[in-house]
């Protein structure tokens, strides 16, 4: 293999802006699955998803791998991907929002940030300070508060589901730990190319043997949920991000999803799906304060 060239350290202002561009698109995510799930076999509409995805990289990847100038991931590390990032814990994910509320998956889903944080320290060699401990706990709880509401109607066929949509944040945690350990200075562009067209696969053997998906009657709300949530929600914000673990903490980007909870519900009362009460609000606030302990750093550090 070349000798991996370290990754350029990217503007100070681009990450901040690449992290809100990931959390306005995911945090509207939750919504559109809601929007395009109903009728239709979920890993059907995320075997489309991830193949529509991994199509479009697949032409874009020429011209962006030669922009990043960094070699190919190994084979092993793009094939781990695939299983774990995109094919089981979507699989799991979609599979259990055809029983779990969108506001309780996105709370459950809110575990992954800790999930990576007790990963940094135990595998990455980070080090979190007693401010970014308060952080994780005081954002966690602000998501907590936000779906209040929505966490006391869960009914007691509901709580197996819940408990299995646990597993989704669990393997994402171990496949973003060996993509930030192992990938660090390898081609983001082709890791994302290769894991997505792995995942939809996957996805696919698992549909054909759960499901019938050439039988499906696709309507025009699934189609255009899945074309969303491909281009936007997974090609482009999937690029982002792998491009982005590259040189930001682990745990400290893994805050996106702390902010698209918040986003979701928001969006879902703008559109008339629920309301913002005051638990809304506090947990809003909550949310923004635990970022911030995580992520501003002292003035004497580097």
């Amino acid at each position: 293999m070349p000798n991996a060239v370290p990754a350029p350290l990217p503007p100070r202002w681009l990450a901040p802006a690449l992290i809100t561009l990931l959390c306005a698109i995911w945090g509207s995510s939750w919504f559109v699955i809601r929007y395009g799930l109903p009728g239709m076999p979920p890993l059907t509409l995320a075997a489309a998803r991830f193949w529509l995805a991994g199509l479009a990289m697949a032409v874009a990847a020429p011209v962006l791998q030669r922009r990043e100038g960094q070699p190919r991931p190994p084979r092993w590390l793009w094939l781990s991907c695939g299983a774990t990032n995109f094919a089981l814990s979507y699989a799991i994910l979609y599979r259990a929002e055809m029983v779990v509320p969108s506001g309780i998956a996105a709370v459950l889903w809110g575990v992954f940030p800790l999930l990576m944080a007790l990963s940094a320290v135990w595998f990455l060699g980070e080090r979190l300070r007693r401010a970014q401990v308060l952080g994780f706990v005081t954002a966690f709880g602000g998501i907590v508060a936000v779906f209040a509401g929505d966490l006391g109607g869960i009914g007691r066929e509901q709580l197996p589901w819940a408990a299995f949509l646990l597993l989704s944040p669990l393997v994402s945690a171990v496949g973003t730990t060996l993509i930030k350990k192992f990938g660090s200075h390898s081609s983001s562009v082709l890791l994302n190319r290769n894991g997505m067209l792995v995942g939809a696969l996957l996805l696919t053997a698992l549909a054909f043997l759960t499901e019938a998906p050439l039988q499906v009657a696709w309507t025009a709300r699934a189609m255009l949920a899945t074309v969303y949530l491909a281009m936007f929600a997974t090609a482009l914000t999937f690029g982002v991000y792998f491009w982005l673990l590259r040189t930001v903490p682990a745990s400290q980007l893994s805050l996106v999803s702390y902010v698209t909870p918040v986003l979701a519900i928001l969006l879902g009362e703008a559109l008339g799906d629920g309301s913002a009460g005051l638990e809304v609000w506090l947990g809003t606030a909550l949310v923004v304060v635990g970022i911030a302990l995580c992520v501003v750093r002292p003035r004497n550090a580097r």
